[in-house]
């Protein structure tokens, strides 16, 4: 189905095959492509999937809101200029380029083609066009047009293309090399582009809005996005489960959900979404409330023993009311309380601190709340680190969102399944690459996602813990010891050679933290008046950091340096049980 625009505000779903046969433009107020490879990898998951699972079922990709500008004047061609879903579907076109130069199947590799790029023809007065324009970066557009547009350039370019995702200095263009790294890799892994590529083209869907006037598209994508006038989630689900609560009851349960609403505040519909995977033990795949329908309310999948549909996890009505009112007062003694009584100090609330400050996702908090609703506070700090263990080797040893997603899922089963703390804990499910885990922190660190959990727990690990939640942990900086660019003519260059600190500048034991921004020029002084001057003044709160300081008084050498390196990895292999 293709899009005919009017001069008025439309709206309707479109299927992918049809949404690359319009012609699209990032605008100059438009942020740069900044999905990385968890996003690309989990994008890729959740339709490799449903292509498996529910593969005469429509996906849903999401919304994209576009301005549609007719031709004329300077504007040579019709375009839609994009508002809001730049990162999905810059996405999938660069998944096209890939399937174009890595497929056999001839129609195939033309279709990709067509969907990346129209070529001209002079007999017919078709001009060369390419469907997503980044012409206001030019810089963007060279990027496109020599390692996306020309067929085979990813085969011919791959070793150019993978330095770049490593090296290039735009964003935008560091991210979409390490997109095309990320899908090649995965569809290269044993995936069946067979199933994938038709049921995106077929199956996958979006929603589009758009209007010609940009003051109306700015509404609209405003609106999309602001969840204080769209209704949210939690107001619909509220609605629907009222429904089922006997008149007598309705308005006590209606004005219980409203404190919760509350008390959560924005991040209630987040909290509601940790209740579905607790019931679930499962990934997401659907919306939230496409997922309480379809797979607590009135499962849709069948039991594979049985053949029958899977009876209901959770009646609506009071039963989630219920529900919810027990897993929010789990949620308030965990992360609102201090907690003191589960060790006698404030471990647990400090470790909760560095989990919350650090981790890239929320999902190891549905596990942490099924623990306390069924052992309550017994042995829950050992639970905590274990659980902070598995998910940050997990995190660090490079697994891909969805596998982080289902290991915390598989402790979910784990919590239900076992009698006892002492049983759970035996298991297997907090096991990790060990092996990866410590080769990523002993190399260089700075500038990987993990680096400040990292430098975070070493502080943890130092501190005493006879303070309840750190008074710090929201303003963090990463400081060199070591400056990255120290001036010439410094004590710096005469202690370490280039090669020197090309090698050890970046890693974790030339890191600290610091509870202030940096300040460059203090930063490049010698170790002497830098150790006086500045992190005097800033280390202060971090025990770490601290340790650093008053070891270390005089210099800081090669031989300093590595030896802080060993000293902060034994820490750490100490932690996670590593020999």
């Amino acid at each position: 189905m293709a899009i005919t625009p009017r001069n008025e505000i439309k709206t309707d779903k479109i299927y992918i095959k049809d949404v690359f046969e319009q012609w699209y433009r990032i605008p100059e107020y438009q942020r740069p492509y900044v999905w990385s490879k968890d996003e690309v990898i989990e994008l890729l998951d959740d339709i490799s999937y449903a292509s498996v699972n529910t593969p005469s079922n429509d996906y849903f990709l999401g919304s994209f809101v576009y301005q549609h500008r007719k031709a004329g004047g300077e504007q040579e061609f019709i375009e839609n200029d994009l508002l809001d879903g730049q990162q999905r579907i810059t996405t999938i076109f660069l998944l096209f380029a890939v399937v174009r130069d890595i497929e056999t199947n001839k129609i195939r590799k033309e279709n990709c083609q067509k969907y990346i790029f129209q070529e001209e023809d002079k007999d017919t007065n078709t001009p060369e066009r390419i469907r997503l324009l980044y012409k206001i970066r030019s810089e963007v557009e060279k990027f496109i047009d020599e390692y996306v547009k020309p067929e085979n350039s990813i085969i011919d370019k791959w070793e150019d293309i993978k330095r770049i995702a490593i090296e290039d200095k735009d964003v935008s263009i560091k991210n979409m090399a390490n997109a095309i790294v990320s899908i090649r890799t995965y569809f290269e892994d044993n995936k069946n582009i067979d199933t994938f590529f038709p049921y995106l083209l077929q199956y996958v869907l979006m929603i589009y809005v758009y209007s010609e006037q940009l003051e109306d598209a700015f509404r609209l994508f405003t609106i999309l996005n602001d969840r204080g006038v769209k209704l949210r989630n939690s107001d619909i689900l509220k609605a629907q489960n009222l429904q089922y609560v006997p008149d007598s009851e309705r308005t006590k349960y209606g004005l219980q959900w409203e404190e919760l609403e509350s008390e959560l505040g924005e991040e209630f519909d987040r909290f509601l979404s940790f209740i579905r995977t607790i019931v679930v033990k499962e990934k997401a795949r659907l919306n939230l409330l496409q997922e309480f329908e379809d797979k607590i309310y009135n499962p849709k999948e069948k039991d594979k023993t049985t053949g029958k549909l899977k009876p209901a996890l959770l009646k609506r009505g009071k039963e989630t009311f219920d529900l919810l009112n027990k897993y929010y007062d789990h949620y308030d003694q965990l992360f609102e309380n201090d907690n003191y009584n589960f060790t006698n100090g404030f471990e647990f609330n400090n470790m909760v601190v560095v989990m919350k400050t650090t981790l890239p996702s929320t999902d190891w908090i549905p596990p942490l709340l099924s623990y306390y609703n069924k052992f309550n506070s017994n042995r829950i700090y050992d639970f905590l680190l274990l659980l902070d263990k598995k998910f940050t080797g997990d995190w660090i040893g490079q697994l891909t969102p969805t596998e982080r997603i289902e290991n915390m899922n598989a402790i979910l089963k784990g919590i239900e399944s076992h009698k006892s703390p002492d049983d759970l804990f035996k298991t297997n499910l907090f096991d990790f690459d060990k092996v990866s885990l410590l080769k990523n922190i002993s190399q260089k660190a700075y500038g990987r996602q993990f680096v400040k959990n990292i430098l975070l727990k070493l502080d943890f690990l130092y501190n005493d813990n006879k303070v309840n939640k750190w008074s710090w942990f929201g303003q963090i900086t990463i400081e060199h010891i070591l400056p990255q660019n120290p001036k010439d003519g410094s004590q710096w260059k005469k202690d370490f050679t280039d090669t020197d600190r090309a090698d050890l500048t970046n890693k974790i034991g030339n890191l600290i933290l610091l509870g202030r921004g940096k300040n460059a020029s203090q930063g490049r002084f010698d170790y002497s008046l830098k150790h006086q001057k500045y992190f005097a003044e800033n280390i202060n709160t971090f025990p770490n950091s601290l340790r650093v300081f008053n070891k270390y008084r005089t210099q800081w050498t090669k031989n300093e340096l590595n030896e802080n390196q060993k000293y902060v990895l034994d820490t750490l292999k100490a932690y996670y049980n590593i020999e």
